[in-house]
């Protein structure tokens, strides 16, 4: 089969369809935008406030590096990034996150990550921003937000991932993760310990930032992204929505971090590569779809994307309950640690897992694009397509 059968361009058309406009699921639509940018909100606030306590754990940890406090920073960020994950799902369609005039996605989850941009590394221990005070005497998140990306999007200066890798290093062993330890931290261990501290903090500082940012856009009652998504009509929230769900499922999942590394077998195409979190990485991205799909919002507040496709194509909807839970058992069931789940043999089990999540996201995707074509909607699965 051709791994990336669902992960080309796909654009459907709605001719013919019942659609969304002129139905009798006005009221329904109006209650799931409400409902969906509570969900928003919830999520975001959650995600900021743990980036806050990965925040004050990074400082805790360069304050007094020891195994308990560096134990407790990568605690902490592997309970940021569960709720992070949830958060993918209300990407691609314009939002807060990002969209092309103020979106923070890069600054938060850019990837793949050079790990030789920010550190020293096997084979070249002087590389990195972090060994360079000549050319970055002062390490400001201003000076950091303006590094990222610049000159190749793999020079990925902040976000999750950079964290990730200042805590774990890089990974070399084939059972577990990255084995840095705290003595990259003490000053009469490592060489510009201190710079490598103070550039760890101020990614800390800036996830909060910036996550703080996506909360205040989707607050109640303000003047922000929310009111606008809120006032506008339904079913353009509706398919921002779904947009969503179908790019996550469709391309980011099932391709960049599913098919390629199936089919390169690539150590390097690991999304949470350092820390060997991809498996949980993706187990947080299906539930994020899940929960915009049954309505999962704050507090229990509004329907999900089902309520209105049962209304419409009640079989379709029972399909996408078969096949979101397919797709989350399937993941559940691929080995860990991931990077060496893609290698080997294709009679390999771990392989053969890797295959089967993958064929339940391209199935899953195809039933989104039955709804989104059922519902009136022309969605391209690749951003931008």
């Amino acid at each position: 089969m051709n791994a990336f059968s669902t992960c080309a361009v796909l654009l459907i058309s709605a001719q013919g369809l019942p659609g969304l406009r002129g139905s009798s699921s006005d009221d329904l639509c109006r209650s799931f935008v409400q409902g969906h940018a509570q969900f928003a909100f919830g999520l975001y606030a959650e995600c900021e406030k743990r980036s806050e306590e990965l925040a004050a754990a990074l400082r805790s940890f360069v304050a007094l590096p020891s195994e308990e406090t560096h134990l407790a920073a990568k605690r902490a960020w592997l309970a940021g990034r569960a709720v992070y994950g949830k958060t993918e799902v209300l990407r691609f369609s314009g939002g807060p996150i990002d969209n092309a005039r103020d979106g923070v996605e890069t600054l938060l989850n850019a990837w793949p990550l050079d790990e030789s941009y920010i550190d020293g590394v096997q084979g070249d221990p002087s590389a990195g921003i972090i060994q360079n005070p000549e050319r970055y005497p002062n390490l400001s998140g201003t000076l950091l937000g303006l590094l990222n990306e610049r000159g190749g999007e793999a020079n990925v200066a902040v976000g999750w991932h950079a964290v990730e890798f200042l805590l774990w290093g890089q990974d070399f062993d084939p059972k577990g993760p990255g084995a840095r330890t705290f003595r990259d931290y003490l000053p009469e261990h490592a060489p510009f310990a201190e710079r490598r501290a103070l550039y760890l903090v101020t990614c800390g500082d800036l996830l909060a930032l910036h996550h703080s940012q996506l909360t205040q856009a989707w607050a109640a009652e303000a003047d922000n992204y929310r009111a606008e998504w809120e006032a506008g009509p339904e079913d353009t929230a509706v398919r921002g929505a779904l947009t969503g769900m179908l790019v996550l499922s469709g391309f980011e999942m099932a391709g960049e971090r599913l098919a390629v590394a199936y089919e390169t077998r690539d150590q390097e195409e690991e999304h949470s590569c350092f820390s060997d979190n991809t498996h949980r990485d993706f187990i947080a991205n299906q539930q994020g779809i899940m929960a915009v799909y049954h309505g999962q919002a704050g507090g229990g507040v509004g329907p999900g994307l089902r309520a209105i496709a049962h209304r419409l194509l009640p079989e379709l909807a029972d399909q996408l309950d078969e096949r979101l839970e397919a797709t989350m058992g399937a993941l559940r069931a691929m080995p860990v640690p991931f990077d060496q789940a893609v290698r080997g043999k294709d009679d390999a089990p771990g392989r053969k897992a890797v295959l089967a999540a993958l064929v339940a996201l391209e199935q899953q995707t195809a039933s989104l694009s039955t709804l989104a074509l059922s519902l009136g909607f022309e969605i391209a699965i690749q951003p931008g397509g």
